[in-house]
This record gives structure tokens, C-alpha cells and sequence, in this order.
């Protein structure tokens, strides 16, 4: 568990790399001109002991992550003289510059880069140790704090939304960020406590949860099978156009089968797209064949809409999970959506109501 002497300590041996001890002995010409305080101010500051607050750290690491103080100060509901101000006291007591000003823009420093990757899961596992700890010494159970969380946009939209609200209405002393994109983010950069993820994970750095699974469902619309036919086999694939899930790391790859033993088909592709609705669509209007996780298209294969193609081929399963960075003790707010999300679905998924037997 890290506490106060351990960011105390990333703090002083970040800034190391600027500034030696003692620091009156550093020469001024060495560091590089902050934006946030002037040179009169910094050398009011050589000699002074080490001193910051966790609001300082938050405000950098909300420009950090945001790009610029105006969207930091609205994140944190404050003004931006607020905000340049936290961030001018934590530069004069670390003796350094951590943003400079190009083309009026701020740009971070190298110390800000360094300071950001060893800084953020420290701080992350110091809140997590405080909430914990004042939730246990309280007559209280309510939650408090902020909890970050990330999903993708379909799933997200489709089936989070009463989740999600029934979470927040359950806790409303807790400030919640929710941010849906499709994109596989970097939770310690982004500031991200919890995410939900599609597929398998990737990084194993990160604790993962099981929440449900899925299938992913090859597909076309009757328009297009009555014009192209419908593929025999998965040799047969190459011979129809399909539309392609651009955010994938090879579109024109489909995968079927099992994890521990996949089956990769080489496809063409005229058209991709970067979200699951909109492939969807696009094969609803018989543009192609187009391979997305059951509960995109549940509704419209109970419709008729579009229809499963290769119902005799086993297609990939798919594990829908909450992830998050590491962290001793695990924050009770992020424990409790945890289990909240799991209760959410520990009936089944949703769109299973939706039988997906229709096939051609």
C-alpha cells in the first residue's frame, strides 16, 4: 500500500533528474522557463522544504490527461485561475517547469512526463487507502469521491445506461465520470478507475471480472443473400464483400472458433466502420456480410432483418469484462460497482430474450 512518504518520494527523485541537492547550488540557467510562475517567484523558492497538496497533484494530473487548463477547470468545477495557480505551487516547491507554452499552447516537460508515469497509480492507491479508511472509521456506508469509468459506445448506449443510472441514483454522494469510445484506452493515462471491455484482455497488467459473454454473429441481410447467395464455407468468404470493424488490428482477418484454438479466414472489404451500430446498419441495408457481438444485432435477427450466415461453423465467444489498473487496498466505491455490474447480469445478458436462430 503507498502512502503520503511514497509520493513524497516519486515527487522528490522525478525531479531529481532538473534539480540536485542542495538546491541553492542548482544553477538558474538550467531550468527551463514554467508558464504557470515567474522567475522572481522561483527563486523566492530555492531552500524551501518540500511541501505540496493532493489538489496540486490532481490539478496537474487533470491538465496532463485534458491538454489544457480550461478543460481541466471545467472536469474539476472550478476556475482556471484556480487551476494555474495549484499547478504554479506545485512547480515552485518541486524547482521546476512542468509545462511550457508553444504557439499558445502548454506543452508538458519532460519532468511532467515523468512525474504523470510513476505519479498517477501512486496517487490512485493513496485515495483508494483514505476513502477506505474513512468509510471504515465512519457511521456512514455511503460512497464518496469520483469513480472514472469507460465502456464502449454500442454497449454502452444499448444496455448500460439503466445500470449505470441506477449506480448513480443508489450513490449520490459519488461523483461519477462516464466516457463511451470504442477505443481500447490506457486506464492509469487516462485516469480511468474502471472499464468495461469487449473481447479478450490484452494486457495483463490489468485486473479483469468476468460480467457475461457473448458470441460474435456472422451476418447479412435477406437483400444481399438474394443477390450474392450465401457463403458454402469459410473459403467461401473471400468470394462476398464484407464490412470491416476498423478499430481491429487486422480488419480483413474474421475469427472463428474458440480462443485456445482459432480458425483466421482472410475477407475483402470495401467498407469499414469504427462502431458495431453502424456496421450493423450497413449490412441491414446489404452492403455485405459483417461479423459483431450478439447484442448488437439480437433484435434484428429476431426481425429478420439480417439472418446468420455459417450456422454449422462455431463462431468466437466473447468474454464481456470490468477491468481496472491494480490497486492496494481495491477502493470500495470501485468494489461496489463491481458487484453491481455483476448483479446487473447475473440473469443473463439482456439480449438473449432475442432468439438468433434465424439462418439461411
Amino acid at each position: 500500500m503507498v502512502d503520503a512518504c511514497e509520493v513524497h518520494h516519486i515527487l522528490l527523485s522525478v525531479v531529481s533528474g532538473w534539480i540536485s541537492v542542495p538546491r541553492r547550488s542548482v544553477a538558474r540557467a538550467a531550468l527551463p522557463e514554467p508558464v504557470f510562475w515567474n522567475c522572481e517567484r522561483r527563486r523566492r523558492c530555492y531552500g524551501l522544504v518540500m511541501r505540496y497538496t493532493l489538489d496540486e497533484l490532481d490539478a496537474f494530473l487533470t491538465v496532463m490527461e485534458l491538454g489544457t487548463v480550461t478543460a481541466a477547470a471545467s472536469r474539476l468545477n472550478m476556475s482556471k485561475s484556480v487551476i494555474s495557480k495549484r499547478i504554479s505551487d506545485l512547480e515552485c516547491t518541486l524547482g521546476t517547469a512542468l509545462f511550457r507554452r508553444n504557439a499558445g499552447r502548454i506543452a508538458p516537460t519532460e519532468a511532467a512526463l515523468r512525474l504523470t508515469e510513476r505519479l498517477r497509480p501512486a496517487l490512485t492507491e493513496l485515495r483508494a487507502a483514505t476513502e477506505t479508511a474513512a468509510l471504515e472509521g465512519s457511521a456512514e456506508t455511503s460512497l464518496r469521491g469520483r469513480l472514472s469509468i469507460a465502456a464502449p459506445m454500442s454497449f454502452g448506449v444499448m444496455y448500460l445506461g439503466p445500470i449505470l443510472a441506477s449506480f448513480a441514483a443508489a450513490n449520490p454522494e459519488l461523483e461519477l465520470r462516464i466516457d463511451y469510445d470504442d477505443r481500447a484506452r490506457d486506464l492509469v493515462q487516462d485516469g480511468i478507475d474502471v472499464s468495461i471491455r469487449i473481447g479478450a484482455i490484452r494486457d495483463s497488467a490489468l485486473i479483469a471480472r468476468k460480467i457475461c459473454e457473448d458470441r460474435s454473429v456472422p451476418c447479412a441481410s435477406p437483400d444481399y443473400i438474394a443477390r450474392h447467395g450465401t457463403p458454402r464455407d469459410l473459403d467461401d468468404l473471400h468470394n462476398h464483400q464484407v464490412i470491416a470493424y476498423s478499430h481491429l488490428a487486422n480488419a480483413r482477418l474474421w475469427e472463428f472458433g474458440q480462443e485456445t484454438r482459432p480458425v483466421l479466414t482472410p475477407v475483402r472489404s470495401r467498407i469499414s466502420l469504427n462502431n458495431g451500430e453502424a456496421i450493423r446498419d450497413f449490412a441491414v441495408a446489404g452492403l455485405g456480410l459483417a461479423i459483431v457481438p450478439g447484442f448488437i444485432v439480437a433484435k434484428e435477427l429476431a426481425s429478420g432483418r439480417l439472418v446468420r450466415v455459417l450456422p454449422e461453423i462455431a463462431s468466437k465467444t466473447v468474454p464481456i469484462c470490468a477491468v481496472w489498473p491494480p490497486v492496494t487496498p481495491m477502493p470500495l466505491k470501485l468494489r461496489a460497482f463491481v458487484d453491481h455490474l455483476v448483479r446487473a447480469f447475473a440473469d443473463g445478458p439482456p439480449w438473449q430474450d432475442h432468439p438468433v436462430d434465424r439462418t439461411l
